[in-house]
């Protein structure tokens, strides 16, 4: 099901490559460039780079009508699907496959140096992000197959906290309480307000309470205040005021 929901993608075109019937291999060393016959190509046509997954095409088609001639299947590079002569960097030994799974190896350069280069980069730049990929899968599985971080409760689990006295406010330290007169004693002001003082109780008013002296009482039963008032009220109408005090002084000596 994956394999049918990926889709082609052309990593690279060039309008113009030769296409070469190469000896077999002599040896180890490699191959060369200058054993082919490079003055008479077999073949000449286009050359697209696709991509599907991981797996990069390599396709020489016709020109003109875009008809597949041969069709080079790379799972690595570099690997043995493309192969770099050692006498060149234009020209390169690719294994092209059929649909029956035979295979041969045929040779193509580039009349452009630049050519050469976008073909060789374009392989490069897949192979990296499928390496990219493979990487990023890997640490996925990693992650999902580690044990994972429990951090409930269990079934009857309990937690008990230990909260000390706060006896300040965060920033700032308590403040002193003030004793006012009297034994009262008044708390702190509150920051940047005004300071109201409680009214005195019962007892301070009391104890400062000043008590007026008893009135003397006269030998005649009474005070000397009704005695005063008698006094005061018996006085006959039109008589002096100096006539009246000498009369009240005569009595107060009386008594």
């Amino acid at each position: 099901m994956a394999a049918e929901l990926e889709y082609e993608s052309v990593l690279c075109v060039k309008p113009d490559v030769s296409v070469y019937r190469i000896p077999p291999r002599a040896s180890n060393r490699g191959y060369r460039a200058s054993d082919w016959k490079l003055d008479q190509p077999d073949w000449t046509g286009r050359l697209r780079i696709t991509s599907k997954g991981k797996i990069a095409y390599i396709k020489l088609e016709d020109k003109v009508s875009g008809e597949l001639f041969a069709q080079a299947p790379v799972e690595q590079y570099p690997g043995i699907a493309v192969e770099t002569v050692t006498d060149s960097s234009r020209y390169f030994v690719i294994r092209i496959q059929d649909g029956t799974g035979r295979s041969a190896f045929i040779g193509i350069g580039f009349s452009d140096r630049g050519d050469a280069f976008d073909f060789n980069v374009s392989l490069q730049d897949h192979f990296k992000w499928v390496k990219q990929e493979s990487e990023i899968s890997k640490e996925s599985q990693e992650m999902d197959n580690r044990p994972k971080l429990d951090l409930g409760f269990k079934e009857g689990q309990t937690i008990k906290l230990s909260i000390g006295n706060i006896t300040t406010k965060k920033g700032g330290a308590s403040r002193p309480k003030t004793t006012a007169a009297g034994g009262l004693s008044l708390l702190p002001p509150p920051p940047g307000g005004r300071v109201t003082i409680p009214p005195p109780s019962s007892s301070v008013a009391i104890s400062n309470h000043v008590t007026p002296p008893p009135i003397p009482k006269s030998s005649h039963g009474g005070t000397d205040a009704a005695l005063f008032q008698t006094r005061h009220h018996s006085h006959p109408a039109g008589s002096s005021s100096e006539e009246h005090w000498q009369d009240v002084k005569d009595r107060l000596e009386e008594s």
